[in-house]
């Protein structure tokens, strides 16, 4: 029977070009890479316990709990993977060699006896296979990740910039992903300055309020006068005789006749 769904941290890592390497390359990339990912996870700080991990083949998936903080995912752990991928790159010979691209993004996820599922990891997986994810890393051929965010966790976490996260090094992306869905994201390449190879998207910007009509229009009077700007509208109660003010209740002056008054 399925579990109940809870809020999860939800992290996808994928190696790049796995399914072209021949078999015995490939087993040696997952160990690498199980490798790596175990010894980032310990050397950021996020705690064991808790954090699930789910094998997907090229990849892997990571459950991390809700309470962890995710400046600790944003941050430390996207520079311990990236520290973990040097040391592998500078042991390993260009068939093996070991890029990643990484993916981070919110929501609830359940588990039944097969493993978990949601559509929050639905979309964790098409943010890592989107095609300007997989050009960025093409195109930063001295780099060894590529970490994307969904919008949720750019609002909530990177843009404000905590001590250990480079906001300013993340560039505004819409994806295009499976069954034509868009999804608005952010891409960043440890050690570029702007992730290469990729268009930056137009960001929405700020709505702004209406601005205030420079004079309001009044009521109508009777014949279809309309009050001046500057006039102060007077009403009249109680009876109205003759043509004391032309046979309207209403009428006009200055704002010193209301002082006088």
């Amino acid at each position: 029977m399925p579990a109940e769904a809870l809020h999860h941290w939800i992290v996808v890592v994928d190696i790049e070009g796995f399914s072209s390497r021949p078999n015995p390359i490939q087993a040696s990339l997952r160990a690498a890479l199980y490798q790596v990912v175990e010894e980032s996870l310990d050397r950021a700080g996020v705690p064991a316990e808790g954090v699930v991990s789910e094998d997907r083949g090229d990849g892997v998936l990571l459950l991390v709990p809700a309470g962890v903080s995710p400046v600790l995912l944003v941050g430390p752990l996207i520079r311990a993977l990236d520290d973990g991928l040097r040391q592998k790159a500078a042991v390993h010979s260009a068939a093996h060699a070991l890029r990643l691209r990484v993916s981070l993004h919110q929501g609830l996820a359940g588990q039944d006896d097969r493993g978990w599922s949601g559509d929050a990891v639905n979309t964790a997986f098409r943010l890592v296979d989107a095609d300007p994810v997989k050009a960025a890393l093409a195109a930063a051929t001295g780099a060894n990740l590529v970490f994307v965010v969904s919008q949720e966790v750019y609002q909530g976490v990177v843009r404000h910039a905590y001590q250990s996260v480079d906001a300013a090094a993340y560039l505004p992306v819409r994806l295009t992903v499976k069954h034509g869905v868009v999804l608005d994201a952010w891409i960043t390449v440890p050690g570029y300055p702007a992730p290469p190879g990729v268009t930056a998207a137009p960001t929405e910007p700020e709505p702004q309020p209406d601005p205030e009509p420079a004079v309001r229009p009044g009521p109508s009077a009777a014949g279809g006068r309309r009050r001046p700007a500057a006039s102060v509208l007077f009403e009249f109660h109680g009876d109205v005789h003759g043509d004391q003010i032309a046979g309207d209740k209403y009428q006009y002056g200055s704002a010193q006749d209301v002082e006088q008054r």
